[in-house]
C-alpha cells in the first residue's frame, strides 16, 4: 500500500477545502442531521463532526439579492424534504431553487447542484410514463451570469450534461421541461451516464413503484481531488456522484455511490454510514 503523502495546507487548499464542505458534507450528511435531527438515529450520524462543517459554512458572508433575480427559498417547497425544509446557512453563491417536482441546493463556485432534493410515489411514476421526453437544455436565468452554466460550457467538452432529477421522474410537462435545466446538471462521463447510472435511476424507480408511500432521494456530485473544469464558465467536473433514497414508511435508507468515469459499474448500494465516512474521507484529502 503507498504511503499517504502529507500536504501542506496553503490558502489555495483551504478555499478548495470550503468548496468541498459547500459541496458534499453540506449535501444530505450536513442538512440532514442539522436540519432534520429526528433521521439523526436513522442514519447514524452520531459520529460526524456537523458542528465543524456548519461552522465553516456558516462562516461565509451571506449572499446579497441580486436585482431582477427571483429568489427562492426551501421553505417555499417543503414537500421535497422528509422533515423540516433545511435553513441553508448564508454562504456566498449557494442558492436555493424550487421547481415544481424538485428542489436544488445550487453552488455558484461549481456551477452544479450540492444536492437536488424529490419526493416520489407510485402515482407519481406511473404517470410519468405518459408525459413525453423534451430535451431541451436551457441555462438557468434565476441565477446570477457569474454563477450559472450555459449551454456553450458542455459543447465539445467529451461530457454529457447529467441529469441530478432525472428526466424519466418527471410527472407532468411542466416538470419535464424544468429538469432541463443547466442548474439540473453535471458533467458527467457519457458511459456512465447511460449506463450504470442510469441502470440506477431505473432500479430506484422499480423500487419507488412497489413503494407503500412517499420516497425521498436526494442526488448530487462528490469533488475529491480532481480540478477538471470545463468551458469557459468553469463547471466543474465531479469525481464521484451518490443517490440517497429514503423511504418514509420504512424508514429505511440506502445510498448509490459511483464513480464518474467510463469504468464505472452499477454495484450494491453502501450504508448511509458508509457514504458519511466516504465524503469526509474526501474532506481530509483536501486539507
Amino acid at each position: 500500500m503507498a504511503t499517504r503523502r502529507r500536504i501542506k495546507r496553503t490558502p489555495q487548499k483551504g478555499r478548495r477545502f470550503k468548496l468541498l464542505l459547500t459541496s458534499t458534507a453540506a449535501s444530505f450528511a450536513f442538512f440532514t442531521a442539522l436540519f432534520n435531527p429526528q433521521l439523526a438515529d436513522l442514519v447514524g450520524l452520531e459520529h460526524v463532526d456537523i458542528g465543524r462543517v456548519a461552522t465553516a459554512v456558516a462562516s461565509q458572508p451571506p449572499v446579497a439579492a441580486k436585482s431582477g433575480l427571483v429568489q427562492t427559498s426551501f421553505k417555499d417547497c417543503p414537500q421535497f424534504f422528509p422533515g423540516k425544509p433545511p435553513a441553508v446557512p448564508a454562504a456566498p453563491r449557494l442558492r436555493e431553487l424550487c421547481y415544481s417536482s424538485f428542489a436544488i441546493l445550487h453552488s455558484g463556485q461549481t456551477k452544479t447542484p450540492v444536492f437536488v432534493a424529490q419526493r416520489l410515489n407510485r402515482q407519481m411514476l406511473e404517470q410519468a410514463q405518459s408525459v413525453q421526453r423534451q430535451d431541451r437544455f436551457y441555462e438557468e436565468g434565476r441565477l446570477p451570469s457569474a454563477d450559472r452554466a450555459r449551454l456553450d460550457d458542455y459543447k465539445g467538452s467529451g461530457y454529457a450534461r447529467g441529469h441530478m432529477a432525472p428526466a424519466g421522474d418527471m410527472h407532468t410537462p411542466e416538470a419535464m421541461a424544468q429538469s432541463f435545466s443547466l442548474a439540473n446538471m453535471v458533467p458527467q462521463d457519457q458511459r456512465q451516464n447511460s449506463g450504470p447510472w442510469n441502470k440506477i435511476e431505473q432500479d430506484t424507480r422499480k423500487y419507488i413503484m412497489r413503494a407503500k408511500g412517499d420516497v425521498y432521494v436526494f442526488t448530487g456530485p462528490v469533488y475529491a481531488d480532481r480540478s477538471e473544469r470545463i468551458g469557459t464558465g468553469q463547471v466543474a467536473v465531479p469525481t464521484h456522484l451518490f443517490k440517497v433514497v429514503y423511504d418514509a414508511t420504512t424508514k429505511r435508507s440506502w445510498v448509490h455511490w459511483q464513480e464518474n468515469g467510463p469504468e464505472a459499474r452499477a454495484g450494491r448500494p453502501i450504508a448511509y454510514e458508509e457514504f458519511v465516512r466516504r465524503v469526509g474521507l474526501m474532506a481530509l484529502l483536501q486539507m
